[in-house]
């Protein structure tokens, strides 16, 4: 079976989503693509702090690679909804390891295999990014090339699809970075400013996908 991202935990106030135009149901779960995000509340901590993934093989006993894990078997959202944002869907998540070599094999024990690598460099520091497909979502690993630190993985951010990126930097109103070429080709990305909305999770979105020639 495929590995799919259920549901995404937040320790985010639903308000502070719905200033940033998500749609938010009563139950605080918003709903992009085909995946729940639960809202906790600031009393849970802060960022993504774990999720509920479908298609496992095998159980988990609490976490993966750090980061707290649940199987799920009620699959992912259903009936997605419209978001005033212009979200359409998730791009892709990151995942921040200390230690690669460590955080590829937990990964793998539980059948997920990196579909590429890419070298690159963040604030100035050599990064190796390994990514994997979960259904609709890219995970995106990224770490220091040769590291073993210590310490958990975390699920660092969201990278969101948008309709119309200049739609959606026009509707949150000085609320985003500038818009940038992505390192996709043909697309552009921006970033939220989250915490002018109260959100704590490192928020991008990007425009859609060029269809691809068959």
């Amino acid at each position: 079976m495929t590995v799919t991202v259920d549901e995404l935990r937040v320790a985010d106030p639903p308000d502070a989503w719905r200033q940033a135009g998500f749609t938010v149901d009563a139950d605080d779960v918003c709903r992009v693509g085909g995946v729940r995000i639960r809202l906790l509340g600031s009393g849970h901590g802060t960022g993504v702090v774990g999720w509920a993934l479908g298609g496992l093989g095998t159980e988990i006993s609490g976490d993966l690679d750090g980061i707290p894990t649940e199987r799920s078997d009620q699959g992912g959202a259903t009936n997605p909804t419209t978001h005033d944002n212009g979200v359409t869907g998730i791009d892709h998540v990151v995942l921040m390891s200390p230690d690669l070599t460590r955080t590829v094999a937990a990964l793998a024990a539980v059948g997920l295999v990196p579909r590429r690598e890419r070298e690159a460099e963040l604030g100035g520091r050599e990064i190796r990014q390994i990514f994997f497909r979960l259904g609709e979502i890219i995970l995106e690993v990224v770490g220091a090339p040769g590291a073993a630190g210590h310490g958990p993985s975390t699920l660092w951010g969201i990278t969101y699809v948008v309709a119309d990126i200049d739609a959606t930097v026009a509707f949150l109103g000085g609320g985003t970075g500038p818009i940038k070429n992505a390192v996709q080709p043909g697309r552009r990305i921006t970033t939220l400013r989250n915490l002018d909305f109260g959100m704590s999770v490192r928020t991008a979105m990007i425009s859609a996908a060029y269809p691809q020639n068959s």
